[in-house]
């Protein structure tokens, strides 16, 4: 019997995918892996078979939504930055993937069973999680991808595209502190996504710069957006000490925290101010319209494609970094506090 792709791996110490790609001279394994992985064919007499040595022409980029939750959807984000990464891939000749499941193994399956096949030359990750199997496999098994988001692992050999996050927030909060408000709560996603993390941050560091106590009670955290009034919401305005502004990860969630305020018959700005993220269209649908950040998602997606495609092309290259510039965009919201 004779040699099998396994028994190479297991002498290069790399898994047999990045045996069938060296054989297939795939550009995203680097010249170093390459040269190993060949020094153990010839020293076991491994022979590629012709469907090993056939070159992909065609170059795809696998774009990876996070689990499939209702709210990833709904959420315009995710579409403008698919906007601007197949917008540039298109320019490059580079055809895309989009995969996505409703756990992680589902994705998982779908990415190993397309890596098999030497049908991805990267991947795409559209958001960054403290923890995280998918991006762990992909690191493990020596593909190419990129974060949009902020690189929690393995930092100084991930690529990643990402705004300064806890800049954006600590504006946001001093935004709200210099319209008189100092009982400024924060509505965000779970801490495991390190955008809402780093948000939360941003909050903190303004207020403590401030010299302002962090009332644990004004920070609210949700795993999903809720699709009727939620109770911690309800809890959060209800109080007689409540918070009279609120910084918010996101203008999903802010449509909700708005239509829990009315619900409790409170007036939006004039006892409560918000401030979101994202200046997606819910921001401009919502009465009144939401002052938000505008975080570039169309730029995010660009910069990613670029990144990616650069480092397929030259896989000897540094992990970048690039953090994209956000902005203010001032709408009806926030009001100035006279007295608390």
């Amino acid at each position: 019997m004779g040699v099998t792709i396994k028994e190479v791996a297991r002498l290069a110490n790399v898994s047999p995918s990045t045996v069938s790609r060296t054989c297939s001279d795939h550009p995203s394994i680097s010249a170093q892996t390459k040269e190993k992985v060949r020094k153990a064919m010839q020293q076991l007499g491994y022979e590629p078979n012709n469907s090993s040595l056939t070159i992909q022409t065609a170059k795809t980029i696998g774009i990876v939504l996070p689990v499939s939750e209702s709210d990833t959807y709904e959420n315009s984000f995710f579409l403008e930055t698919l906007r601007g990464i197949t917008l540039f891939c298109n320019q490059k000749k580079y055809t895309t993937a989009l995969i996505t499941g409703s756990t992680n193994e589902e994705i998982l399956n779908i990415i190993e069973y397309m890596n098999k096949d030497n049908r991805l030359d990267g991947i795409i990750l559209l958001y960054s999680h403290r923890q995280d199997p998918i991006m762990d496999y992909l690191y493990e098994e020596g593909i190419t991808y990129v974060l949009v988001g902020k690189a929690k692992k393995n930092i100084n050999e991930t690529i990643y595209i990402d705004n300064d996050n806890i800049m954006a927030a600590r504006e946001a909060t001093n935004y709200l502190l210099d319209l008189g408000h100092t009982r400024i709560g924060y509505l965000g996603t779970d801490a495991n996504r390190v955008f809402s993390a780093d948000r939360k941050a941003g909050y903190i560091l303004a207020l403590t710069e401030h010299g302002i106590a962090i009332n644990p009670n004004y920070t609210v955290e949700m795993t999903f957006v809720p699709k009727q009034q939620a109770e911690e919401l309800t809890k959060l305005l209800s109080g007689e000490d409540r918070p009279t502004a609120l910084v918010v990860s996101d203008d999903i969630l802010a449509m909700v925290l708005e239509n829990t305020a009315y619900a409790l018959n409170l007036r939006i700005p004039e006892d409560l101010s918000i401030i979101s993220f994202n200046n997606s269209l819910f921001a401009k649908l919502t009465n009144p319209q939401l002052t938000s950040i505008d975080v570039n998602s169309k730029q995010l997606g660009i910069e990613a494609a670029s990144q990616i495609i650069n480092h397929i092309e030259n896989p000897a290259l540094l992990a970048t970094k690039i953090i994209v510039p956000h902005f203010m965009v001032e709408r009806q919201s926030c009001a100035k506090l006279d007295k608390e």
